[in-house]
């Protein structure tokens, strides 16, 4: 078979959107072509790539298992064709992938979105939820850039720290605790308390600091994202301790109180973290140095 590197690109498309007609607005071509080629894709490969189910389409098992072997070397294509080309921000034309802490998403993602809005109006941003396992995206190329409280340790992923920063005791305006300026560490300990976590865990390195001191607390209940805690913390006497940085402007918008932490803690670290792929893709640098920017508010 001759090859044509359009199919790698249309199939790229459809794999990515799992429809005939997103596909052809992704890549600026008719409904019919985008059919022509999928026609194509299914001569050549004897495998129908996307099926209908219903008002949908849905990716055949071959195509789930070869979708990130293809997005990967279509980023390959373009990195050997155009390693040098200079970017064109107007006229850029690609879909990111971001899977962020949804604290950062809520707090940093809006001026990221403005900001390329602002310089790339053709590039759209996909923000994915945090998984409560650990993922491998990143290395296949499903996700382009992290960012969160973890620092990777694989070879192959690239990780900066961007930012930390203290934490704080959130609690309801009218908690008792409200209406002190401090709390006791005693006190701190003897209340009912929210965690936060993915995964669902009821402890953390606070009940560690706490154990120094001979203390411990008592954990009622965890939610999975800062967003839920905060609602939990609106409607009861429960205390959420929670970094600083992501939770004072929220706070102030739902009218909860801060306290200062009556223990140190470690600070709390903001990574982003991406493939070594892109340590040259002209775009991806680009979009790094927007989120930067974004998560601290300068280029650092």
């Amino acid at each position: 078979m001759q090859l044509d590197l359009n199919l790698l690109t249309a199939l790229d498309a459809l794999l990515e959107e799992g429809s005939v007609t997103a596909a052809a607005d992704r890549l600026h071509v008719t409904a019919p072509a985008m059919s022509r080629s999928l026609g194509r894709l299914r001569r050549a490969t004897g495998d129908q790539i996307l099926v209908r189910t219903g008002r949908t389409m849905t990716p055949t098992p071959y195509a789930i298992a070869v979708r990130e072997q293809v997005h990967e070397l279509l980023q390959q294509v373009h990195g050997v064709l155009a390693p040098s080309r200079e970017l064109d921000l107007r006229t850029l034309e690609r879909t990111f992938t971001l899977r962020w802490h949804d604290a950062l998403v809520a707090v940093s993602g809006p001026a990221l979105l403005a900001a390329v809005r602002e310089q790339a109006p053709g590039v759209r941003l996909r923000f994915l939820a945090e998984s409560s396992t650990d993922t491998p995206e990143l290395r296949r190329g499903e996700v382009d850039l992290e960012a969160n409280a973890n620092r990777p340790s694989a070879s192959d992923i690239r990780a900066e720290q961007v930012a930390d920063t203290g934490h704080v005791l959130v609690v309801r305006a009218e908690h008792p605790f409200a209406r002190r300026k401090s709390v006791t560490a005693a006190a701190y300990a003897a209340a009912e308390h929210i965690t936060v976590s993915r995964r669902g865990r009821l402890t953390n390195a606070l009940d560690d600091a706490l154990a120094q001191l001979g203390l411990a607390r008592r954990v009622v209940v965890s939610a999975p994202t800062e967003a839920a805690a905060f609602a939990f913390v609106q409607g009861s006497d429960l205390l959420l301790t929670a970094p600083e940085s992501t939770t004072r402007a929220v706070a102030a918008r739902l009218g909860l109180a801060l306290i200062p932490l009556p223990l140190d803690l470690p600070r709390a670290r903001v990574y982003l973290s991406w493939h070594q792929r892109y340590d040259t893709d002209p775009a991806h640098t680009w979009l790094r140095g927007l989120a930067r920017t974004a998560l601290t508010g300068s280029p650092g």
